[in-house]
């Protein structure tokens, strides 16, 4: 739970209730280019990776942040990946942190390419490390 106490869940029983106030929070927010303070705060747990749990080394920090700033993030998140799709701001080339798109993917982009220019007789330079 993040530092406002609130389940997620809470928010989902009372929203015909609430969903007036926060679209007139979300509203301001929007215009002002401010979030509320509340919001921006997080609890930092550790969780357990793969491992002993004995050793402080196999656990990271997530933060655990309010309801409505989640749901302002993604509201926020959505608005900005619309537009960087629809402008093709981010090139084809770019996999990392871009949906649909992976490290494999993008691996074998790479080894198609290279391929196609060794089956077309291209010049492919390798470099080895020492």
């Amino acid at each position: 739970m993040g530092p406002d106490g609130m389940h997620p869940q809470v928010l989902r029983d009372l929203a015909d209730v609430i969903n007036m106030p926060l679209s007139i929070i979300f509203e301001r927010s929007w215009r002002t280019g401010e979030v509320p303070e509340d919001w921006r705060k997080a609890n930092a747990t550790p969780v357990s990776k793969k491992g002993k749990k004995e050793d402080p080394g196999n656990y990271r920090p997530i933060s655990l942040t309010s309801i409505p700033g989640k749901v302002i993030e993604q509201l926020i998140l959505g608005v900005i990946s619309k537009h960087v799709e629809e402008k093709n701001i981010i090139g084809g080339g770019q996999h990392g942190f871009t949906k649909r798109k992976s490290c494999l993917i993008n691996l074998t982009a790479f080894y198609d390419g290279m391929t196609g220019w060794v089956d077309e007789g291209r010049a492919v330079d390798v470099i080895f490390p020492p």
